[in-house]
């Protein structure tokens, strides 16, 4: 099969196109052919650490590898078909189409073996295997922050700093879904593309620092990392949160 080789840190053009085994299933995993993947920061990071705060280098080399690679294909969401699965599986079948996430990325290939048990469940039928393999990481990141961590409710006022990329895009939605009043940050380019995810505002980080305008916000969400609480604690009411 074919596959995206990642051999030594560096930019992209160290990555390469080879031929490699197909992998074989074990009793209780699938085999996917995969449809459709994802390029993400967390390909970046383990790519070249091209997102890791200095704090977490050490230990990123030290599970990655210190002088090359011990993963050496990439990517984190796929979607595809299963065509085969091990004796003892029972949640999938032969041509299922699926989307999920490896266990230790993978996805960047024709083929993947993953555990039954592992984060994988049915496509839905509506959806397209690029939709599908756009949702683990972005899509649950996403869902954590809004749901879980935040509790966002109706009636909320939330600011998604970075709401244009793979979790503000998702963020957006579903804090939306979820009743609140949603103000997205994002570049002038992105402003159409996050008032069509249904942002009630958009501010243009090139053109205003919302941190300056005097909005109040019940929770904010900086998906990017590149505010902090005391240049936002200003604009939260009492006793929420920023994330």
């Amino acid at each position: 099969m074919k596959a995206i080789l990642h051999t030594k840190y560096g930019p992209p053009d160290e990555l390469q196109l080879k031929e490699v085994e197909k992998p074989v299933p074990k009793d209780n995993e699938v085999l996917i052919k995969i449809h459709a993947t994802t390029v993400t920061t967390s390909d970046c990071n383990v790519r070249n650490f091209t997102f890791v705060p200095k704090l977490f280098l050490l230990f990123a080399r030290m599970y990655f590898g210190f002088k090359k690679p011990k993963i050496n294909i990439l990517g984190i969401d796929l979607a595809g078909e299963i065509e085969a699965v091990g004796k003892d599986v029972k949640r999938f079948k032969k041509g299922d189409q699926v989307f999920g996430t490896p266990d230790a990325l993978g996805a960047h290939a024709e083929y993947i073996c993953i555990p039954e048990g592992g984060v994988l469940t049915i496509k839905p039928t509506n959806t397209a295997w690029e939709e599908a393999a756009s949702v683990p990481l972005a899509g649950n990141t996403a869902l954590y922050f809004i749901r879980d961590l935040g509790k966002i409710q109706a009636g909320q006022k939330v600011l998604i700093n970075g709401a244009s990329g793979g979790i503000g895009t998702f963020a957006v939605q579903l804090a939306k879904y979820y009743g609140a009043e949603v103000t997205g940050v994002c570049s002038t380019t992105n402003v159409e593309m996050v008032k069509s995810l249904g942002a009630d505002k958009v501010i243009d980080y090139t053109k205003e620092d919302f941190t300056k305008n005097g909005e109040t916000y019940d929770v904010i969400f900086d998906v990017v990392g590149k505010t902090s609480f005391s240049l936002c604690k200003s604009l939260l009411k009492k006793k929420e949160s920023i994330l």
